[in-house]
């Protein structure tokens, strides 16, 4: 069974989070974003995903795109302000890849940001876990 199966704890240590259920990692200069188990667990199976294209500016805490699930649609936030430099184009085809693996395969958009620094100020595994445990 997956380390993100339902009914797990799983909050990547390495990763940053945002209050709006994103996880961010560092992909070389880029900034790799996608949702976390909470959200994926929460909307349930998701049908259809929405993404910015690759050179669309992006502002923090603007709406980038949608995920549409079975229960609902959800918008997808920048985490940080920056340019978008690549999209999970499997998506298109596989969005339940989320589900499945949301911290793998299931990523979203890469950005470089404006400011790397900026990563930092955004929530460690410890303050995303006491987030969700609310």
């Amino acid at each position: 069974m997956p380390v993100w199966a339902k009914g797990t704890d799983v909050i990547p240590e390495d990763l940053r989070y945002t209050a709006e259920h994103e996880w961010v990692a560092r992909a070389g200069d880029a900034l790799r974003v996608g949702i976390t188990h909470f959200a994926q667990d929460s909307l349930g199976d998701i049908v259809y995903v929405q993404l910015p294209d690759p050179g669309t500016d992006v502002a923090a805490g603007d709406s980038m795109g949608e995920v549409e699930s079975t229960k609902s649609v959800s918008e997808i936030y920048a985490p940080v302000a920056g340019t978008v430099t690549a999209r999970n184009d499997q998506l298109a085809e596989a969005p339940e890849l989320i589900n499945s693996d949301p911290y793998g395969s299931g990523w979203l958009v890469e950005i470089e940001p404006a400011d790397p620094d900026k990563l930092d100020d955004l929530l460690d595994a410890a303050a995303y876990r006491e987030l969700t445990e609310q």
